[in-house]
């Protein structure tokens, strides 16, 4: 892709990136593109993940309860610490401050979803590349595949959709996960998942929950090492077996320096490869889309962050890239059209489509 079309692309992507006011339901229409963008302001990305670091340090919610409430799948009464009664005391106060502090900033009214939808903390395109990037992110390789919430709750091992279908429920030897270790219930795990049907694997992308205790206001680096020391320790987590009909295997993290990047992209995969994700260390797991993990195809590399990559199979540009690229300007064009959006709020390129795949690109996957 020329270097001119690249710089489009960068400025499509840049300015797409309007935060919403509220979630909106993918039942309502979103609003139209112009009248959106006069009524919220567009903050760059680079500005909302400060943003979104400085309010994680003040902002905490019942991560505890609403662990039990995914394990047990009851979300009845009232929050056990008051948190809705909080929540509406700082709707309160934001209001009588005036609009000033609004600024589209959606993290500051958001709550914990209920039920199973919305329940996975999804990518932005990396737009503005972090100054930061090889010292305070990490990067993860991701697999092909559909992302997954996986619940491990009182004997069975649940896969549910991002919009909270439950897919499949099987038996596994995640802590929980089948009649023999489910510890009556008190051990329950919640994994953020990729599940590739080639493979019949579920790739663990992410840890909340292991054995009754919740990670989600854990830093990024914490959750990825201790998934890590968690699976190595469970034996035949990554083996079929009559207990465990699906392999759940960790993916593994490498720092952001150009070194460790042209290494993971000249490296050879198990699984096909579908893109990276980039974590920044600090970021606790928040449900809904974060501009603290970021969203490359691995062929944009070169272009967006600037960066000499190895040849071969994973950094070729593939014939569609143009058109992806036609697909983000085509998206940003002022038209008359009403585009859906999803509940968490979500923005509108989370969902282009890679063509000849029958999938969504992440934030398909993240």
């Amino acid at each position: 892709m020329p270097s001119v079309a690249m710089d489009d692309l960068t400025a499509a992507l840049s300015s797409s990136f309007a935060v919403s006011k509220e979630p909106n339901s993918t039942a309502a229409p979103h609003p139209r593109l112009a009248q959106y963008k006069s009524k919220y302001s567009v903050l760059e990305q680079s500005e909302r993940r400060r943003r979104f670091l400085d309010l994680q340090k003040t902002k905490r919610l019942n991560y505890v309860n609403h662990a039990r409430r995914l394990a047990d799948g009851d979300w009845t009464g009232p929050d056990s610490d008051g948190e809705d009664g909080m929540e509406k005391q700082e709707d309160g106060e934001r209001e009588q401050e005036g609009s000033t502090e609004e600024e589209g900033m959606e993290i500051e009214r958001r709550k914990l979803p209920k039920h199973y939808a919305n329940q996975l903390m999804l990518s932005e395109w990396l737009v503005d590349v972090p100054p930061d990037l090889d010292t305070d992110w990490l990067m993860v390789v991701c697999p092909v595949g559909k992302r997954s919430l996986i619940v491990a709750s009182k004997g069975s091992t649940a896969a549910y959709t991002k919009s909270g279908y439950c897919v499949s429920r099987f038996p596994s030897l995640l802590p929980g996960g089948n009649r023999h270790n489910s510890a009556m219930g008190k051990d329950y795990t919640i994994l953020d998942c990729i599940y590739s049907e080639v493979d019949r694997t579920y790739y663990i992308l992410d840890v909340m929950c292991w054995r009754g205790h919740p990670v989600y206001d854990c830093p990024t680096e914490f959750r990825f090492y201790w998934l890590q020391s968690k699976v190595q320790e469970t034996e035949g987590l990554s083996e079929i077996a009559k207990r465990n009909p699906f392999r759940f295997v960790s993916l593994q993290s490498t720092d952001c320096t150009a070194e460790s990047i042209q290494k993971a992209l000249a490296a050879e995969y198990s699984f096909s490869v579908d893109g990276l994700l980039f974590y920044h260390r600090q970021t606790h797991y928040t449900p809904g889309s974060t501009p603290l993990v970021g969203w490359l195809r691995p062929y944009m590399v070169t272009d967006i962050l600037g960066m000499e990559v190895p040849v071969g199979p994973l950094t070729a540009k593939p014939e569609y890239a143009s058109q992806q690229l036609q697909q983000i300007l085509e998206h940003k064009q002022a038209s008359s059209e009403v585009r859906p959006a999803n509940r968490s709020g979500g923005y509108e390129l989370e969902y282009l489509s890679t063509p000849g795949q029958h999938r969504l690109i992440l934030c398909g996957q993240g």
